[in-house]
């Protein structure tokens, strides 16, 4: 859907290029990394990725941002799925502990976020193999804009 602005430039004083189909949905990014919301509901999220060759470091295991950006698109889309369409917030900080290496197949995060307060969101997401593995545990901080 994106790949015509992949190489697009970006900046602050660039008008967007594209828009979202809907309020819980793939931004270009997740998109070119092969993300899919299999779902997202009630503070929870679920999503997968294929381990394709342009997710691997070089010994060829699953590149650790690759594991990042999952399970952080992942928690982003369990925030959306529990705040009013339109809402902005940000990852504010974040953190991952690795369990096993990934070495192929689809990759799944299950993500779940709990709000803190008025403007704070806590998500946990845990990375699975295709194997069932649990590969991976992220956790964030997200902070959502003020009205």
């Amino acid at each position: 859907m994106y790949e015509h602005l992949y190489d697009e430039p970006m900046g602050e004083d660039v008008p967007l290029p594209f828009e979202l189909p809907e309020w819980i949905a793939c931004a270009p990014f997740e998109e070119f990394l092969g993300m899919t919301i299999e779902s997202a509901e009630g503070g929870k999220a679920l999503l997968t990725m294929p381990f394709q060759v342009k997710h691997a470091q070089g010994k060829g295991l699953m590149h650790g941002g690759a594991v990042t950006a999952l399970a952080d698109t992942a928690v982003a889309m369990a925030i959306k799925s529990m705040l009013p369409e339109g809402s902005h917030f940000v990852t504010t900080e974040l953190s991952l502990t690795f369990h096993t290496p990934i070495h192929g197949g689809v990759v799944t995060a299950r993500a779940e976020a709990v709000r803190e307060g008025e403007r704070t969101i806590r998500g946990v997401a845990e990375v699975f193999d295709e194997k069932g593995v649990k590969a991976a545990t992220f956790t964030s901080v997200f902070r959502i804009k003020r009205k």
